[in-house]
């Protein structure tokens, strides 16, 4: 095997096959130091598949979370491995299900059925951005000005949440105020609504560096959803359009697009590293499976409950009705 370490235009370390079959031939021990440090790995030429990758994040992973997308198809439904998002549109820079407060901490990708090429650009290509370096990258004042502010996810509270949360779709005025201590939602009424909202640090600490890093839903929120104000400022203000214009910038230039081959294996490291896509040939046969781990032994996360349910087992998160 070939190692390459990260270089301009490469955040992640490329680990390509000489002679080897399967990624389980490479030793866990030889890939958590180089996680741990750079956050991003790909491994090429190791023909993974979707066994293969499911023995692959076991060594890691205690637990993983269904992201419950309508347009994924399931691969592994006893293992959470489906495809990514259907559609054929280009997606923003984001951290995997940072919407909500059970992001995973690793992500893996492996190319099951490569996309079409269109050079000299890839169509179909994953993104890859390190926000660590995004938040160096940005002008000191903005910088200065986002420390310390924090990002609140504000959202109605559907039955079937709550009931999941609070064991009842109506509860008291009381039991919105006393959620259990496993429960990683605040409620509000409004009117005749329930809100449920968590809060997170616009730049927060990744599990392996002390670096402060830029890792939420803004940018997808904003440049794809179209709703400026989700999440918002803990205040509720929205985040300023010339504020996430800078941000967009400084992250697309840092940006860099894994062209896929067959049998490539994407792990990164969801506390540290944002991905998105360019634009997907529609019906070119583009088949990339996903994973979305809980880490063994990870860090301590202050910001999530005590004895998070999603670390332990496959989390399936009450639907979004």
């Amino acid at each position: 095997m070939e190692v390459r370490l990260p270089a301009a235009n490469q955040p992640w370390v490329l680990m390509t096959a000489t002679g080897e079959t399967s990624p389980l031939d490479i030793p866990a021990a030889t890939i958590l130091p180089l996680f741990k440090r750079h956050g991003a790995l790909l491994l090429r030429g190791f023909g993974t598949d979707v066994d293969q990758m499911h023995r692959f994040t076991r060594q890691f992973c205690s637990g993983s979370v269904f992201n419950e997308s309508p347009d994924r198809q399931l691969l592994d439904a006893d293992n959470n491995i489906q495809s990514v998002n259907g559609g054929t549109a280009a997606f923003p820079l984001h951290p995997e299900l940072s919407r909500e407060p059970w992001k995973p901490d690793v992500c893996f990708f492996a190319c099951l059925n490569p996309p079409r090429l269109n050079p000299p650009r890839a169509l179909g290509a994953t993104t890859v951005c390190d926000g660590v370096e995004l938040v160096r990258q940005l002008p000191p004042q903005l910088r200065a000005a986002l420390a310390g502010r924090r990002l609140r996810y504000l959202q109605v509270a559907r039955a079937a949440l709550l009931t999941f949360w609070l064991g009842t779709p109506d509860p008291s005025d009381a039991q919105l105020a006393a959620p259990p201590p496993h429960c990683p939602y605040a409620f509000v009424r409004i009117g005749d609504v329930i809100g449920r909202y968590f809060t997170r640090p616009v730049f927060h600490t990744p599990m392996f560096t002390d670096a402060p890093a830029f890792g939420n839903f803004l940018l997808f929120s904003r440049y794809f959803n179209n709703q400026p104000g989700f999440p918002s400022f803990d205040d509720g203000q929205a985040v300023p359009d010339a504020w996430l214009d800078i941000i967009k910038a400084t992250g697309d230039a840092l940006t860099a697009a894994v062209a896929w081959q067959r049998g490539d294996l994407l792990m990164l490291d969801n506390s540290r590293f944002m991905h998105g896509r360019t634009e997907v040939v529609e019906n070119d046969g583009r088949l990339i499976a996903s994973y979305f781990g809980y880490l063994k032994d990870a860090p301590i996360n202050p910001e999530e409950p005590a004895a998070p349910l999603w670390r332990n087992s496959n989390f399936r998160p009450p639907r979004r009705d």
